[in-house]
């Protein structure tokens, strides 16, 4: 699909990945912007683009804003908070929104959907993990809804029609970013540069990919897979430590603490302690992360501390 001079509908685009993805296609589109701002701010859409609050877990609500001018939908809205205190409604909401979401593109005659699913649904797998890997065992609830949506979107790609692109992100890393462990090691050291608790041993090892080579790699991936489904890893080949990206933080800050550990290892239930996923069937499209996992973890590292100092 060609992304230019299309109308694209970016749900969840006052978060992370949204805001940027945004931003990007509303250069060459004309881009509506739908979120009900639960986490994300209204300041993080970019000027110039259409917004729609909305509660895509409500069906009426969702044929408001999914209608039939829309090219193309980005689905990216969902809880993707690993505290939150309610797995079970964390799984029927990101179930529902994107049952929502599917139905009324259905509905109006959206034949492009693209859909961020999550490396966690792979669970503990060898690495690197291709897309190709069975079975799929999440250890997480969140793990377990991307995988129930995977299966709502395969449906609708095979039985009715809407050609789907799905994402399997490694941590996704950059500016705007809140509840993670880079803005968390951030806060922490702010509050206290002497002593820096980390979740877990601080050896948990996952790839991380900065914010704006994931959305170029969204793009290209839309813009050159053509299959009814299309199923994608987007990561780096390389990995950094939870110790590494505490140095790093440290770095930036220009401190010195000492690191304390809660123990285990993993950081939280459903964590996954090591992480990194084949990113061959991504470079054979002709899209390849221009740095390493470090190399994300500093640049976010370093302007996270700027929006926050």
């Amino acid at each position: 699909m060609d992304l230019t001079d299309a109308t694209v509908l970016v749900t969840g685009a006052a978060g992370l990945i949204g805001s940027h993805l945004a931003e990007r296609l509303a250069a060459d589109n004309e881009v509506v912007a739908v979120d009900d701002l639960s986490k994300g701010t209204r300041d993080r859409v970019p000027d110039g683009v259409e917004f729609r609050q909305a509660d895509l877990t409500d069906r009426e609500a969702t044929e408001r804003v999914v209608t039939e001018d829309v090219d193309v939908v980005f689905h990216l809205a969902a809880i993707t908070d690993t505290n939150f205190d309610d797995d079970r409604v964390l799984f029927e909401q990101n179930t529902s929104m994107t049952h929502n979401v599917l139905e009324a593109a259905r509905a109006a005659g959206v034949s492009k959907f693209a859909f961020t699913s999550s490396s966690t649904v792979y669970g503990e797998a060898p690495r690197p993990t291709p897309e190709d890997y069975a079975p799929l065992e999440p250890i997480s609830v969140y793990g377990s809804s991307k995988l129930a949506d995977e299966g709502l979107v395969s449906t609708f790609a095979h039985s009715y029609g809407v050609q789907s692109w799905v994402f399997r992100f490694a941590n996704i890393v950059g500016p705007r970013q809140r509840g993670n462990v880079i803005p968390d090691f951030v806060q922490k050291l702010q509050e206290d540069p002497e002593t820096l608790t980390i979740l877990g041993d601080g050896r948990q090892e996952k790839s991380y990919l900065y914010v704006e080579d994931c959305v170029d790699a969204m793009v290209h991936v839309v813009e050159n897979a053509d299959r009814s489904l299309n199923t994608y890893n987007l990561g780096t080949r390389t990995t950094t430590s939870v110790d590494r990206i505490a140095d790093i933080v440290s770095q930036e800050l220009g401190v010195d603490p000492e690191y304390e550990y809660t123990g285990g290892d993993r950081g939280w239930t459903g964590d996954v302690p090591r992480m990194r996923l084949s990113v061959e069937k991504l470079a054979a499209l002709g899209w390849d992360a221009p740095g390493t996992s470090d190399d994300a973890v500093r640049r976010a590292a370093r302007e996270i501390v700027a929006e926050l100092t």
